[in-house]
């Protein structure tokens, strides 16, 4: 995250946006791709995301399709008032991120007693779902390594001939 002042809040990425009702696809599309991101829901149509170069990018190319559907966009920088605003921000996207994972760890957890080929295809898709988390992490929480070791543990010592199943 871009930090302004050394003990003041960072920098923040804003999206304002507002889009038709009907028809409703273009806006549920919308909505998906912001959910993906893992945006702090500001308040009715108004989203934020710590402020670096990809997010800046990616709310961009949002604000476009937004644009491009019938609707209003616009992307703002910005910072909170206060530090303990932006630290509530920050712990509400924490939050999020941390049921995540604990969905993670519990789907490892009830596939340790499956047969080999549903534990290797859990393995797999849970694998997949550790990057996408991680892509939308911006405020790791302490649950995130106790995740990946449940997945590494559920895949537990490997020879080269299972690497390769098991292995996305």
């Amino acid at each position: 995250m871009t930090r302004q002042p050394a003990n003041g809040p960072g920098n923040w990425v804003l999206l304002s946006y507002r889009m038709p009702r009907e028809p409703s696809t273009p806006r549920i599309t919308i909505w998906r791709k912001l959910k993906r991101l893992g945006v702090a829901q500001l308040g009715d149509g108004l989203i934020a995301l710590p402020a670096d170069a990809r997010t800046r990018e990616h709310l961009d190319w949002i604000a476009e399709e937004i644009v491009e559907s019938g609707g209003t966009a616009t992307v703002w920088i910005a910072q909170p008032a206060t530090l303990a605003q932006e630290r509530e921000l920050a712990a509400g996207m924490a939050a999020a991120r941390s049921d995540e994972y604990r969905t993670v760890i519990d789907t490892a957890a009830a596939a340790a007693s499956a047969s080999e080929p549903d534990r290797v295809r859990t393995i797999r898709r849970l694998r997949d779902e550790l990057r996408r988390i991680h892509r939308r992490d911006y405020f790791p929480p302490t649950e995130r390594d106790t995740a990946r070791l449940a997945v590494e543990n559920l895949a537990g010592p490997r020879t080269k001939a299972d690497s390769r199943k098991i292995t996305p």
